[in-house]
């Protein structure tokens, strides 16, 4: 599925923060990509992203909050770019365009001896224009105080270390050991790196982060949950850790005991992710108490404090359905599929819910749109219907990773009528086929989606946005909107470039049936011809 959180809504602009220290987290406004290495130092390998983590640390600390490592790496596998790759400037800046941060930092770091020398220049991503170098020096085992320096010249502030916790930095092994386990490829070989660092240094809070990380992904969930409870509560990471210790509680289905960490974490301070995670342990637990209070409860309460999240809006959509109320699941999923278009399982509880209704068309053609996004659909359909549900499975609720602050959307969106959603949704497309024309494409991106939020199944924005995202290279993006502008009427040229968004991905397979009925609907079609041949003449892909 699609993943819009992270790139939809502004495309434009938000990223997941898992790294969040303490509270809900602000926007980011820096992105700092690993240092290249300058020299032949082996060291520089993992010092360039040693270097990066601790610049865009000091950076936060000084208010000039940076993407956090696990949401560049995130950002980057949904773009399809090598997060840790040589890339070019102008990648880099389209890149940092769609991440939505305002300045990006790049550079390289140097070992001659024990001496280390970090140097960076900053981009103004909107102006593309350059900063002049900075370049510091010193000590390697002075490589905190080095970041700190630079962080300092990035943001203008005299220089100084940043405010801290009392924890203060690791030694230098043990930070190598640290950044080591982030990198590495395997998660037996990450684990083996960060269990280093944490014997070393057991009050060294984010690697344990990083091994609840790991485990989680691994669904090792006991093993995830110990490295959670490990961070010491003196620590500046402890609210994230007690967070991250609730998500391992709801998989353990630990109810009780997530129910009164997430209670806990409420009671300090309360926030849309954590709303949105009692919200979640109700729905599953099953046993609800007037003390404890209802799941539709706590996902509304999340909704108002973030209300430009789908997630939020899909689980309180979900939630009605589960209860048996119609016309509140339908109302609220409606606005899931108005936010994320490419949102399947929104679109199969929808149908669900319309059937239910007897709204038999409209149901029809919102299953039928979700067996377009996914094949798995199919495999729903083919369920047995538990507790009158309509064959929708439980357990879909979306659990928050972390505390952020969720996209926002433009409030004229909300607020104007139905009338002015039509008008203002051919304002929008016509604007972004007047940047699309002139090659620019994040402008065109942004302008689609707002019109597209407003005509969620109007087929020829989709055609426009995927035409663009083809262009700017965001294949999988660009196939999903393609398929739903091909489910909405049917296009020769959505054909077309939803045939070549899919042989560029590497599934000539799946391109063969789009580029044969392609070629049906225009016989004497050059193009048409052409990429037939090109998707028959391709190898299939190894599995």
């Amino acid at each position: 599925m699609i993943r819009w959180v992270l790139l939809a809504c502004v495309l434009l602009g938000s990223v997941v923060a898992p790294a969040a220290a303490q509270g809900p987290s602000v926007q980011p406004s820096v992105l700092v990509m690993p240092l290249r290495s300058a020299g032949q130092d082996p060291r520089t390998l993992w010092l360039g992203e040693g270097a990066a983590l601790l610049i865009g640390d000091a950076l936060t600390a000084l208010g000039r909050p940076a993407v956090p490592r696990t949401d560049r790496v995130a950002a980057f596998d949904a773009l399809e770019l090598p997060a840790d790759g040589e890339l070019s400037r102008a990648t880099l800046l389209r890149a940092a365009q769609v991440i939505g941060v305002r300045e990006l930092v790049t550079g390289s770091v140097d070992i001659t001896g024990d001496t280390l020398t970090l140097a960076v220049r900053v981009v103004q991503v909107e102006a593309g224009r350059g900063f002049p170098e900075i370049r510091e020096q010193g000590p390697l085992r002075d490589v905190f105080a080095i970041a700190t320096r630079v962080a300092a010249a990035i943001a203008g502030v005299p220089p100084g270390a940043p405010p801290t916790s009392s924890e203060g930095p690791p030694s230098l092994e043990v930070f190598e050991s640290f950044v080591k386990g982030l990198v590495a490829e395997t998660p037996a070989t990450q684990l083996r790196f960060l269990e280093q660092a944490v014997q070393a240094a057991p009050g060294y809070a984010r690697a344990h982060l990083a091994i609840w990380e790991v485990c989680t992904d691994e669904e090792q969930h006991a093993r995830a949950l110990a490295a959670a409870q490990a961070v010491p509560a003196s620590s500046r990471w402890h609210r994230r850790a007690r967070f991250a210790a609730g998500l391992s509680l709801i998989h353990l289905k630990r109810w009780d005991e997530a129910f009164t960490a997430y209670k806990t974490l409420l009671d300090e301070s309360a926030t849309a992710a954590v709303y949105n995670n009692l919200g979640v342990i109700q729905a599953r637990r099953g046993s609800v108490t007037p003390q404890s209070g209802k799941s539709t409860w706590y996902f509304t309460k999340a909704t108002e404090a973030a209300p430009e999240s789908a997630d939020y809006v899909f689980n309180l959509g979900y939630a009605y359905w589960l209860d048996k109320d119609g016309p509140a699941a339908i109302y609220w999923l409606r606005e899931v599929v108005r936010r994320r278009p490419a949102d399947g399982e929104a679109h199969f509880v929808l149908a669900a819910a319309l059937q239910g209704a007897s709204s038999t068309a409209e149901a029809t053609r919102e299953r039928d749109l979700a067996r377009q996004l996914s094949s798995r659909f199919d495999e729903w359909e083919k369920r047995p219907r538990e507790d009158g549900v309509g064959g929708v499975p439980r357990g879909l609720e979306r659990l928050s990773s972390a505390e952020t602050l969720p996209v926002r959307v433009d409030p004229a969106l909300v607020t104007a009528t139905q009338q002015e959603y039509q008008q203002l949704a051919r304002f929008h497309f016509d604007r972004g086929q007047r940047l699309a024309e002139q090659q620019q494409d994040r402008e065109a991106i942004a302008e689609f989606r707002k019109s597209l939020y407003l005509s969620p199944y109007d087929a020829e924005t989709h055609l426009a946005l995927g035409r663009v995202l083809l262009r700017s290279g965001r294949l999988r993006d660009a196939a999903e909107s393609l398929k739903i502008s091909l489910w909405s009427a049917e296009s020769l040229e959505a054909r077309l470039l939803l045939a070549e968004a899919l042989l560029s991905s590497g599934d000539a397979a799946a391109a063969l049936p789009h580029a044969e009925r392609a070629a049906q609907l225009a016989p004497e079609s050059a193009d048409a011809k052409a990429l037939l041949a090109r998707v028959r003449a391709t190898p299939p892909a190894k599995p």
